[in-house]
């Protein structure tokens, strides 16, 4: 693993900090505080020690500075007060974003109308089944992602980078996008016209319709200036389970495996052209805009 992709995995660097601070806490707790107790121990003793002869010599003496040398013997070093203090807070950072929710930022317009550049958006880590972090090994089965559902997960052709679709078809369908019409396992997806899309960026209207997969009925936006083929699509794993032609395209998904689309469907990198998604590179199901800086009104659920 490069330098880059480490410092771009911020789970491994959570994971590195919460063992580095969790180590020193341990060692301070159940070692270091108890050798400090006893060298503070010894220096009262000794302290108590020259008092005691000061007061038989007829000596006026002054107990104040015993406490301030205790605290002072007790006190922890710079280094270890930090650690001890950080320790809670990225442990509990730590758990809570590789086990429960995880935040993500929209970074392109592949996902509009659903997702707008900018959202910040909470994926579930464990709707789809409990996972180690760093590795991203499933070790408890909880649910399979379903047609329909906007996933979240690693790039095939670059695992340092997050990528958000939308499931299209799961192991075993067969899929079939011809004119950019979607067909899944011989049964032609239902369309809903409604009211042109207005990209913003561009100043340009795009056809929008309510595409029906599944349970989860979704918005898409077809440009229907571009042409309906696939262009250049890479010779990814599984390539012979696909055929493309001048009118799409058709695949066979294989086990394990899962077929993602944008839902700006004529402005989106996805498996047409860098193929299947392995079950161990899923992250999480997205389900919620948590806030846009620039449009606050987009705060929420979604389709």
């Amino acid at each position: 693993m490069s330098l880059q992709a480490i410092l771009g995995n911020f789970a491994l660097i959570l994971f590195v900090l919460t063992v580095v601070t969790g180590v020193i806490w341990f060692l301070d707790v159940f070692y270091l505080a108890r050798q400090r107790r006893v060298r503070a121990d010894a220096a009262l003793a000794g302290f108590d020690v020259r008092q005691a002869k000061l007061k038989a010599d007829g000596i006026k003496t002054d107990d104040s500075g015993r406490a301030a040398l205790e605290a002072d013997m007790l006190r922890q070093p710079t280094w270890i007060e930090y650690s001890g203090s950080f320790f809670p807070v990225i442990a509990l950072v730590f758990f809570l974003r590789s086990f429960l929710y995880e935040p993500f930022k929209i970074p392109s317009s592949s996902m509009v109308p659903t997702l707008a550049v900018g959202d910040l958006i909470l994926v579930n880590k464990f709707t789809y089944g409990i996972r180690l972090p760093v590795i991203n090994k499933k070790i408890i089965e909880v649910n399979q992602p379903q047609r329909g559902d906007v996933m979240v997960f690693k790039y095939p052709k670059d695992t340092s980078l997050d990528y958000i679709k939308r499931v299209v078809a799961v192991p075993g369908d067969k899929i079939v996008y011809k004119n950019k019409r979607l067909t899944i396992n011989g049964k032609e997806i239902s369309y809903e016209a409604l009211p042109d899309h207005l990209d913003e960026e561009r100043l340009t209207y795009f056809k929008q319709y309510r595409e029906h997969i599944g349970n989860s009925p979704h918005k898409i936006v077809i440009d229907e200036r571009s042409p309906a083929y696939v262009a250049n699509p890479d010779s990814f794993p599984h390539r012979e389970l696909c055929t493309y032609n001048l009118e799409g395209f058709a695949c066979s998904v294989p086990a394990g495996h899962y077929f993602m689309m944008g839902d700006n469907r004529d402005n989106s990198l996805d498996s047409r052209y860098w193929g299947f998604v392995p079950d161990e590179y899923i992250v999480g199901k997205a389900f919620f805009i948590w806030m846009n800086l620039s449009n606050p009104s987009r705060i929420g659920g979604f389709e």
